[in-house]
């Protein structure tokens, strides 16, 4: 009986082990999330809730510990940077209204790719918010085809997501402006064609600062930068975003992925006043460049390689 008691037990606890995984990683339990994960691409905090902080002058952080998503408010409503996955939507929403705002005054949607986990929940926001939706050109044909018409994960079925209509195409240099704040549209192209880092002049404490919202400069695995016949000039257009991320100044260093930036370490040297964070933890040039200058070493690293394997 005892013996029985014992091997019960350890059937149990290995039943208990893909829970606790789950558990420990929300990532396994949402198709989208999990198929990032299959991909190579994270994902273990890509569900986490994260506290909502205000990050300088009218810019805050209402994302997941690794989804940077940014909350811009203004006088005539709000603009919202990357609704993440569908699961993220609700986090979202609880992390504007922690913050004293309304999730229903979002008047404006954009993102910084269309890949799944930074864009899969715009429609469920546009539905709940009636936010318009502003999209760099190069992106525009992948989200209105719910990621179908995606280069790299147009035919995986895991990487496809609900349909959403674009409000505004945008193009290299664009504006998009709400009740004073004016946002410009870079584009930075390679990890998706359309790929958007962000800038805004924000004014805090009497002074100017430039922000740097990153789209990505990341390769993922499995990209072929050379001989790309469903985006042929990937490598080229990789470049050209590299040049451009160099060009920007950026006082305030963010980014699609919280990881980009050090958000973590950052808020933990910062030291903030009652219910704000602190502005001067988020100052870093250097850094800025120091990881736009190591993923151009990653980039040319991985173009070497590929070029050298077809040559053998």
């Amino acid at each position: 009986m005892q013996r029985w008691l014992q091997a019960a037990a350890l059937v149990s606890a290995f039943l208990a082990i893909p829970a606790a995984r789950a558990a420990e990683n929300p990532c396994n339990t949402d198709p989208e999330c999990h198929f990032w994960q299959t991909q190579g691409s994270g994902g273990a905090y890509w569900l986490v809730p994260y506290r909502p902080f205000h990050i300088i002058g009218n810019l805050y952080f209402v994302g997941s510990r690794n989804l940077g998503t940014y909350l811009i408010t203004t006088p005539r409503g709000n603009i919202l940077i990357n609704p993440n996955f569908d699961a993220n939507v609700a986090m979202i929403k609880a992390s504007i209204e922690k913050l004293g705002f309304k999730y229903a005054d979002t008047k404006i949607l954009l993102i910084s790719h269309a890949h799944s986990d930074h864009n899969a929940g715009a429609a469920k926001v546009m539905a709940q918010t009636g936010a318009k939706y502003a999209v760099m050109e190069g992106d525009v044909r992948t989200v209105e085809t719910g990621c179908a018409a995606d280069f790299q994960y147009g035919d995986k079925p895991g990487g496809l997501y609900a349909k959403a209509k674009v409000d505004r195409v945008l193009h290299d240099g664009d504006k998009v402006e709400l009740g004073g704040t004016v946002l410009t549209a870079h584009l930075t192209p390679g990890h998706t064609p359309g790929c958007t880092t962000w800038t805004m002049t924000v004014r805090d404490g009497g002074k100017d600062y430039n922000v740097v919202i990153v789209g990505s400069p990341n390769i993922n695995p499995g990209y072929r930068l050379v001989n790309n016949k469903t985006y042929p000039g990937i490598a080229e257009d990789y470049r050209k975003t590299f040049r451009k991320l160099k060009s920007l100044k950026a006082d305030i260093f963010l980014g699609a992925h919280p990881d980009y930036f050090g958000m973590e370490p950052k808020l933990a040297k910062g030291k903030p006043a009652k219910g704000k964070s602190d502005p001067s933890a988020f100052l870093d040039a250097a850094g800025y460049q120091a990881y736009i200058a190591e993923r151009q070493v990653n980039f040319e690293k991985t173009l070497a390689q590929q070029q050298a394997g077809l040559r053998k």
